[in-house]
C-alpha cells in the first residue's frame, strides 16, 4: 500500500501518525453520540488529544513489531474515520481482528468499503497474514455491508460476544481469507 491510498475525491487512507491525537480528538468527540451504540463505554478522557496520542504511539509500536496496524480515514487534515487491524497471531495462524468506525457524516458513500478492502491487501502484502476477522452486532447491517462488500463471508453467531454500550452482546462474525 502506497504511504497514502486515495480512496475518493481528496479522502485518502494511510497510517496513523504522530500527531493524529489532536484530529482523532476532535472527530471521536465530533461523533460521541453515532458511535456510542456500536462501542464499549469508554472511560473519562478516552477522546481527549492525550489519550489520542498515547493511541497513536501505542500502534505505532505495535506496528514496528508487526503485532497491529491502526489506520486513519482523512479528508484534508481532518479524521473521518479509523481502522485497527488488532491481534495479529503469527505461526500457523496469521490471522488478525479488524476494527472500524467512520463519521456520521460520511456513511453511505463507500468509504469504508474502499478503506476495508485496501486494508485487506496490505494485510496480505505488507503483513504476510492469511486471515482477517471482524466482527458486528446482529443489528449493524450497515457494517455487515461494509464487510460483504468488501469480500468477507459470515461464518457465524457469537453469543453475548463483546460488552457494547454496557451490555453483553451478540455479534455476527466474518471472515476474510486473504490469500
Amino acid at each position: 500500500m502506497p504511504a497514502v491510498f486515495a480512496l475518493a475525491d481528496d479522502v485518502a487512507l494511510r497510517l496513523v501518525e504522530t500527531g493524529d491525537g489532536v484530529a482523532l480528538s476532535t472527530a471521536l468527540t465530533r461523533n460521541a453520540e453515532h458511535l456510542a451504540p456500536w462501542d464499549p463505554i469508554r472511560e473519562p478522557g478516552y477522546a481527549t488529544t492525550e489519550r489520542q496520542e498515547d493511541f497513536v504511539a501505542e500502534m505505532r509500536a505495535q506496528f514496528a513489531t508487526s503485532s497491529a496496524a491502526a489506520f486513519v480515514l482523512t479528508d484534508g487534515a481532518q479524521v473521518i474515520g479509523q481502522a485497527t487491524v488488532s491481534h495479529i497471531l503469527r505461526g500457523p495462524f496469521l490471522s488478525a481482528n479488524l476494527g472500524y468506525w467512520l463519521d456520521a457524516g460520511w456513511t453511505g458513500r463507500g468509504l469504508m468499503t474502499a478503506a476495508v478492502g485496501a486494508i485487506a491487501e496490505f494485510s496480505r502484502d505488507d503483513l504476510g497474514l492469511h486471515r482477517l476477522q471482524a466482527a458486528t452486532l446482529e443489528r449493524n447491517e450497515p457494517s455487515q455491508g461494509v464487510l460483504t462488500r468488501a469480500g468477507f463471508e459470515r461464518i457465524g453467531l457469537a453469543p453475548r460476544y463483546l460488552q457494547i454500550a454496557g451490555t453483553w452482546q451478540d455479534h455476527v462474525l466474518f471472515q476474510r481469507i486473504l490469500e
